[in-house]
C-alpha cells in the first residue's frame, strides 16, 4: 500500500519592504533633505513673505494694515528709488567687468614658475577680507587731503578730488573698491576650472597651429563654461546686493547720490527714518525681480547653447 503524496509547500520569498525597493531612487533625496529644507526655510518662504508684506503698511510691530498695490504706485513716483535703480545698472554693468579681468588674471597665473605661488596669494588676498575692510581701505585711499588718489590727482592737476564727497564720482569709487575682491573671486574660480581643461584637446589644437586668443576662445573658454556659469551668477548677485560698501563708505551719501536698492530698502525697513516694512518689502520684490531676469536670461543662454552643439 502506497503513501498518498503529501503536498509541498512552496518556499515564497517574503514581501520586499519599500525601502528595499525603491533604495537607489530614495537614496539621493535623503542625502539632499537637510540642505533642502534650509533652502526652503531661509530662502524660498521668506521670498514669498516679502511679496506678501509688499501688499500691506506695517511697521513691523503693530498691526498689518492691507493697501494693496499702493507701495508699489508710490515707488513710480519716487525719485530717491529711480536714483537708487540707476545706480544698481551702473553697480550691474561695471562689474561684469570683474569676469573677463579674472579670466585674464587667471590664465597669467595658470603657469608653473618661480614664485607663482606668492603671486597667487597677493591676488587671493582681497578676496579673504572682509567688505567693510575693503571699504575702509579704498575711504582712506579716497580722503580729501591726505588719500594717496587725491594727492595723486592734485599732483597731476594742481587740485584734488574727494571722489566721496562729489556725486558725479561717488558711485563709481565705490565700484572700483568692490571690484578689487570680486575679481578675486571670479579669479579663483577659473583656476579652478583652468585645472579641469583637458590637456589632450589643448595638444590637439595646438598641432592644428591654434594659439594666443584663438587658443583661448575656440579651446579653453568652451571648457571653462561651469565656472563662467557660476562667476556670472556670483557677479550679478554681488552687484545688485552692494549694501556693505554703499554703508561703510557713504552711508548713500553726498545727499543720496549712492543709494542702491538693497540700502535703499533698508533705509525704508529697518533704519531710524524709516520702520516702513511693507514699503521695503516691495523694493526688496522689485530687487529679487530684476536679479531673476538676468540670471534666468543667461541660464537660458546656456541652455541654449548647451543644446545646440
Amino acid at each position: 500500500m502506497t503513501r498518498a503524496a503529501m503536498p509541498v509547500a512552496s518556499a515564497e520569498a517574503p514581501p520586499r519592504s519599500l525601502w528595499r525597493t525603491h533604495q537607489r531612487r530614495f537614496a539621493p533625496w535623503l542625502f539632499l533633505a537637510p540642505g533642502l529644507i534650509m533652502f526652503a526655510v531661509y530662502v524660498v518662504i521668506p521670498i514669498f513673505q516679502s511679496m506678501w508684506i509688499s501688499f500691506y503698511d506695517w511697521d513691523g510691530l503693530g498691526e498689518k494694515a492691507w493697501i494693496g498695490t499702493a507701495n508699489y504706485v508710490e515707488l513710480m513716483d519716487d525719485d530717491a528709488f529711480y536714483t537708487s535703480l540707476k545706480n544698481n545698472v551702473i553697480w550691474l554693468l561695471l562689474y561684469m567687468l570683474s569676469v573677463p579681468a579674472g579670466l585674464l588674471i587667471a590664465v597669467f597665473l595658470n603657469q608653473t614658475i618661480t614664485g607663482m605661488r606668492l603671486y597667487k596669494s597677493l591676488f587671493f588676498f582681497p578676496f579673504v577680507i572682509s567688505q567693510v575692510v575693503v571699504g575702509l581701505i579704498f575711504s582712506w585711499f579716497y580722503a580729501p587731503d591726505f588719500g594717496l588718489l587725491y594727492k595723486l590727482i592734485e599732483i597731476l592737476t594742481g587740485s584734488g578730488v574727494a571722489i566721496l564727497a562729489d556725486d558725479r564720482y561717488v558711485t563709481y569709487g565705490i565700484i572700483a573698491a568692490g571690484l578689487w575682491p570680486q575679481i578675486a573671486y571670479v579669479m579663483i574660480l577659473y583656476l579652478t576650472g583652468l585645472n579641469n581643461v583637458s590637456p589632450d584637446q589643448i595638444e590637439a589644437a595646438r598641432l592644428d597651429g591654434a594659439k594666443g586668443w584663438k587658443m583661448l576662445w575656440h579651446v579653453v573658454l568652451p571648457q571653462l563654461r561651469p565656472a563662467t556659469f557660476i562667476a556670472v551668477v556670483v557677479t550679478v548677485i554681488g552687484a545688485l546686493r552692494s549694501f556693505d560698501l554703499v554703508s561703510v563708505m557713504t552711508d548713500g551719501g553726498p545727499y543720496g547720490s549712492s543709494r542702491v536698492l538693497s540700502f535703499y530698502m533698508y533705509e525704508q525697513a529697518l533704519s531710524e527714518y524709516g520702520y516702513r516694512m511693507g514699503y521695503g518689502a516691495a523694493i526688496a520684490v522689485v530687487l529679487f525681480a530684476i536679479m531673476m531676469v538676468f540670471i534666468s536670461g543667461f541660464i537660458w543662454k546656456m541652455w541654449r547653447d548647451e543644446t545646440e552643439r
